[in-house]
């Protein structure tokens, strides 16, 4: 397998700049998630790898080749689609058959590799079933077994699951990452989902609607430890509060104007200056509500609850605070039906420890 990396390339379509001066390294045998909301140019920079489409400047390569120019057919790399573009008249064997067939490979090994693909995807028992007969996660898996047939270095997934309903798409999640770590080859999903991009990736590009990478991280790092406004809010739900740090008895301190001073960890990954004027994030899961005192927070704040929304495994409090803002709160189900009820209307205590703050750059 061989890494992809993406050189300072640029894509406009007349006058509409799409991607300028993108830079990306996606690691051989990962399962790399581009995640950002539509009209970012995700799907624009799939196309561009596939060779679907053509970089304005700059250069793609596949390990060490320059595949910039190289024709499609020639790259070594397989796209599977939203739209899963399976041939209706075919049953299930001579879809997946079908490039290998094109190519001239003889009978039998056609026969061994077809059947060693479905069995690997779970659908031996569908091999000879007409295409019309099957599920959409059937349809999805004979899409996934033509394109791995050909044993391709990259695998490139445009919004593949975004057919299928909830629990199907959940169920398919599982068997991508089963997948991929059978195979080892080099997976690349598209997705404005952050579920399915947290799911299945071992590292992720975080895309903006200028078309530029936000971060690049672990699922965890990401989510954790967002670089900036954008990906904490869009990756997730975040509470945004604007302010200046200051350094205090030798703590680090936001201020939040009309609602007082926050305790807060300054990493040597991110160190700012007292005085920077910082953002400061706070994940709704992270903070502890109650009507009672809590004692051991180094950060408390009252408010108001202003609507309660009922999730299933959590409920989602909105606190008004007295300067007006709105603060969301998850709490887990569990912990809420243990101890105590909380209702509209409500002053309630909210408690946060300051390692649960990300500080970010305005």
């Amino acid at each position: 397998m061989r890494s992809i990396k993406l050189e300072r390339i640029s894509k406009a379509f007349g006058d509409d700049i799409i991607i300028e001066n993108l830079s990306l390294t996606i690691p051989s045998g990962s399962f790399f998630a581009l995640l950002g909301p539509s009209g970012s140019g995700k799907t624009t920079l799939l196309r561009l790898i596939a060779g679907f489409q053509q970089v304005n400047s700059g250069k793609i390569y596949l390990g060490n080749k320059d595949i910039t120019n190289v024709p499609i057919n020639e790259r070594n790399i397989n796209t599977v689609f939203q739209q899963y573009a399976l041939f209706p008249h075919m049953n299930v064997f001579e879809n997946v058959a079908y490039g290998l067939t094109v190519r001239g490979v003889p009978k039998d090994i056609i026969e061994q590799k077809v059947r060693r693909i479905l069995k690997i995807v779970h659908l031996e028992r569908q091999i000879y079933k007409p295409i019309d007969q099957l599920s959409g996660g059937q349809q999805q898996r004979v899409a996934l077994a033509r394109a791995i047939i050909n044993e391709p270095e990259v695998l490139l997934l445009d919004e593949p699951l975004a057919a299928l309903d909830l629990k199907l798409r959940e169920k398919m999640l599982v068997e991508l990452i089963d997948l991929q770590s059978e195979l080892k080859t080099t997976f690349v999903y598209v997705t404005h989902d952050q579920f399915e991009a947290l799911t299945v990736a071992d590292l992720m590009a975080i895309m903006n609607t200028d078309g530029e990478i936000e971060q690049v991280g672990t699922p965890k790092e990401i989510y954790e430890f967002p670089g900036s406004s954008f990906v904490a809010k869009f990756v997730g739900t975040t509470n945004i509060f604007k302010g200046k740090l200051v350094q205090e008895d030798g703590k680090y301190k936001m201020v939040i104007p009309d609602l007082g001073m926050f305790e807060v960890a300054v990493s040597e990954k991110r160190k700012f200056a007292p005085g920077s004027e910082l953002l400061m994030s706070l994940r709704p899961e992270k903070i502890e509500i109650s009507k009672k005192e809590v004692s051991g927070f180094a950060n408390h704040l009252t408010g108001t609850v202003e609507a309660i929304i009922y999730h299933g495994r959590s409920t989602q409090y909105n606190v008004k605070l007295p300067n007006g803002l709105m603060v969301q709160v998850f709490e887990q189900n569990e912990e809420h039906f243990e101890t105590e009820v909380i209702d509209y209307d409500d002053v309630v205590n909210l408690y946060w420890q300051k390692e649960n703050v990300v500080l970010l750059d305005r």
